[in-house]
């Protein structure tokens, strides 16, 4: 391939991958693959003036432009940054910008990974709030962007100036949003810059979306450092990231300046500079919200001019970027997964992979759409990460395949029962709800931990059970005779064996109603969901019916509940007025499971509510409380609160065996850590020793039934 035929390719991926990220919010490459693109076409362009072309990317900082919104021309420069991979090409900027002025000092900022914006005032009044755009030309987002209480609609002087700023969401509320999401985001970064770019502002408001203002460009004149002009920021009402570090020829001078400007930070000399990026890279995790990297910047202003610009970054300043852990593998083989919704998700099986000290060998393709922006092919060789540290993901194909597979497609037939499959948006659906996999992905649901906790009635169980025709719907749980496993003498399956299940089937039917219905699996009848519609007094199987029997009437209660919009409300009201999920619950009420938790759970008198206003997080595995969440749900009844993550606001940590990192945060906050025993003591259980069960030795040496 000639240098001008690699210049062509280059270019049109990326104009493809900017097009791609600024109207949909979702990103099809990684930073750091986007990054190594631009850079190759630099270089060439560099190398080979004939190359370069009017179109290229190299021109601009990338486009957001949309149709959905009016375009507006930047008044003040709009740039990208020059990026550093390692902290030595740091220590090189630093070294460059002093063989150039030596009294220099700098500002090392946080670079919150959010979307960027440009907020406009005049008079002290926001005028205007706009994209980055290509850096000449952005989106007006003025109306969404009022709806970030953050954002200052008013300023505390009759000032004109242009604010940049990153719009970004905290991570606990990315995760609490997330998990209300049939297709969820893979970070803050794009739930926000999807958010951003709703049609309705009202969409927007729903979102806790917060910002952090970092440069400001005052029409009448402004300040001769950087320092002053945060501070002055700060003055005027934005709210400015406080975690920065300042450097000077000493931490004296530094700290000096820094009280003169009336701004907050960490005072350093420039020797520090190397223990700073290391104490920002550790601290990065316990933060609430996330960055991708840091941004060293020249403090003076007037400095700042006489390095200048290029056309793609300011002379002044330097990204150095956080590198996510990325793996090379090759994909075997793309096969579907049948979901018990009917969802269809392609499944990558690639050659085994270590990668942040696991060993990937499955990686989700979500959908269709998604398998398109990386046109990938069975063969291909793929660079892999871990989104968040966690999701493993196809980033990119690094090399195409030489087989000539071309980009995989979705089949046409469900893999499971042969039903044409449905295109529901971005994903494909078996509309079939006989179809085996649904009716295995439903049972498996209902029989889990989090919702009824069957023991014994474990994937591999029910697989045998349902392929020999006992248990096809959750219905039959309670419906069969489990002796006839023993008079058939299916192998496995001996007289104590069959009995424990037997036994556990029917001490389910004590459950409380709230997990019955959490079982079910109906579109977004969460756990929370479910807490909400309980603390509004739906407490039981008639109250919900009850209350859908007028359903424009239910939308209208539902949506007056904290927590319920009008999406979850219309799921809520054609779940419990669908015939399947109404025949179901009428059968399991005649096998005698609980239908109304104010029966099953007596009123708790005031002084039982010990937990009352304290926010708790469980981790790790109990002797007691298998699952973890019914820990929390002694929590609850005593007043207590939930929440996923350890922050500083959080009163104490449940920690079990193999607590893990949210045990060393909680250590790292001072928050309290209550171990099992002393739970049990705070609420009126004497630990009970616990003694192993006796072999069975009909069971699976492996354990594989169960």
């Amino acid at each position: 391939m000639t240098y001008l035929e690699r210049a062509s390719e280059l270019r049109k991926l990326l104009e493809q991958y900017q097009r791609a990220y600024y109207t949909t919010g979702r990103s099809q490459v990684s930073d750091l693959e986007y990054d190594r693109l631009f850079d190759e076409l630099a270089a060439i362009e560099k190398e080979h003036p004939d190359a370069l072309t009017e179109d290229s990317p190299t021109h601009r900082v990338g486009s957001d432009l949309s149709s959905d919104f009016p375009e507006v021309a930047h008044t003040i420069p709009v740039l990208s940054l020059d990026k550093a991979y390692s902290a030595q090409e740091v220590y090189t900027f630093i070294d460059r910008i002093h063989r150039s002025n030596g009294a220099a000092s700098f500002v090392l900022e946080e670079k919150i990974d959010g979307f960027s914006i440009v907020l406009y005032y005049r008079g002290g009044i926001l005028e205007r709030a706009v994209t980055r755009g290509n850096g000449s030309v952005g989106n007006d987002v003025t109306p969404n962007v009022k709806t970030i209480k953050s954002v200052p609609l008013r300023l505390s002087k009759p000032v004109d100036i242009s604010v940049r700023g990153e719009v970004f969401l905290p991570v606990e509320e990315f995760q609490r949003i997330n998990l209300t999401l049939d297709e969820p985001y893979a970070n803050p970064r794009n739930l926000a810059a999807g958010t951003i770019r709703r049609n309705k502002s009202s969409e927007t408001a729903r979102v806790p979306l917060s910002i952090f203002c970092y440069e400001g460009f005052w029409a009448n004149g402004g300040f001769d450092d950087h320092i002053r002009i945060l501070s002055e920021l700060k003055t005027l009402g934005f709210p400015v990231d406080p975690n920065l570090s300042y450097f000077c020829a000493t931490e004296e001078d530094a700290a000096a300046r820094l009280v003169a400007a009336g701004l907050e930070g960490r005072a350093c000399a420039y020797e520090d500079l190397p223990a700073e990026i290391e104490r920002h890279t550790a601290e990065r995790k316990s933060l609430a919200y996330e960055i991708d990297g840091l941004v060293l910047k020249v403090n003076e202003i007037g400095f700042r001019e006489e390095l200048g610009y290029t056309e793609h970054h300011p002379r002044w300043a330097v990204a150095y970027k956080f590198e996510a852990p990325q793996a090379q593998s090759t994909v075997e083989d793309i096969d579907v997964q049948v979901g018990r919704t009917g969802r269809i998700t392609p499944m990558a099986r690639i050659k085994p992979a270590k990668l942040a000290g696991s060993v990937i060998k499955n990686v989700t393709l979500h959908n269709q759409d998604y398998i398109d922006s990386l046109e990938l092919a069975v063969g291909d060789t793929v660079a892999i990460s871990k989104r968040g540290d966690v999701i493993p993901a196809v980033e990119s194909v690094t090399e195409p395949n030489t087989q000539g597979n071309t980009t995989w497609k979705m089949p046409q037939n469900c893999p499971e029962c042969g039903s044409v499959l449905e295109k529901r948006g971005a994903h494909h659906y078996c509309p079939n709800r006989q179809c085996p996999a649904r009716e295995k992905g439903r049972l498996e649901f209902f029989c889990a931990k989090k919702q009824m906790d069957i023991e014994g009635l474990g994937p591999r169980t029910l697989e045998i059970l349902y392929s020999l025709g006992y248990i096809r719907t959750i219905a039959d749980i309670y419906r069969f005779d489990w002796n006839a496993l023993v008079r058939d003498n299916i192998e496995g399956f001996g007289e104590k064996k069959t009995q424990a299940i037997a036994r556990a089937v029917s001490d389910s039917r004590r459950t409380p109603f709230r997990r019955v219905l959490a079982g079910l699996g109906m579109n977004e009848f969460s756990h929370k969901a479910i807490e909400i519609l309980q603390n509004a007094g739906y407490r039981s199987k008639q109250s919900l019916f009850d209350l859908v029997s007028d359903p424009e009437k239910a939308l209208e209660t539902l949506t007056s509940l904290d927590g319920i919009g009008p999406l979850t409300g219309a799921e809520i009201i054609s779940g419990l007025t669908d015939p399947d999920n109404i025949a179901l619950l009428n059968s399991l009420e005649e096998s005698g499971l609980c239908m109304d938790d104010s029966l099953s759970e007596a009123p708790r008198a005031s002084e039982n509510q010990i937990f009352a206003g304290q926010s708790w997080c469980v981790t790790g595995t109990f002797e007691h409380f298998q699952p973890r969440e019914k820990a929390m749900e002694e929590i609850k009844k005593r007043g207590g609160s939930e929440v996923s993550s350890v922050s500083r606001k959080t009163t104490c940590l449940l920690a079990g065996k193999n607590a893990g990192s949210k045990l060393a945060k909680a250590a790292e906050y001072g928050v309290r850590i209550v171990n099992e025993d002393e739970f049990l003591a705070m609420i009126g259980q004497k630990p009970v020793e616990v003694h192993e069960p006796e072999q069975d030795p009909e069971q699976d040496p492996q354990g594989s039934l169960f």
